[in-house]
């Protein structure tokens, strides 16, 4: 098991995806971002099953600093209650998972 993690996170546009994910990687609490658009999500809200286009971002970052990425999400999406999920990294490329640990918060590196 790795400290690394891939948060789920969606919203309405493909501006609002590059916004939210520069403001991550700025903050540098994201190594990389993924966008996805036009994923059609179904959903129950206020009573109520919706549906709608929306973006999917694949946020990839470490576990500590999940609490900061989420905090920073939730302060700056559109959404009431935005999705954020995140999954544990199991295994993964030892070149990569060290690129991802040069480009997060607190480590030193440009890559």
């Amino acid at each position: 098991m790795t400290d690394k993690i891939v948060i789920l996170s969606t919203c309405a546009t493909e501006e609002e995806a590059e916004r939210l994910a520069r403001v991550l990687l700025d903050a540098r609490l994201a190594a990389c971002i993924n966008v996805i658009p036009r994923v059609r999500s179904f959903y129950r809200w206020k009573g109520a099953i919706e549906s709608g286009d929306e973006c999917l971002l694949l946020i990839k970052s470490s576990r500590g600093l999940f609490g900061e990425l989420k905090a920073a999400l939730e302060k700056v999406h559109s959404y009431e209650v935005p999705e954020v999920v995140a999954l544990p990294v199991v295994e993964g490329a030892a070149n990569y998972l060290e690129w991802m640990t040069t480009n997060l918060r607190g480590h030193e590196g440009e890559s």
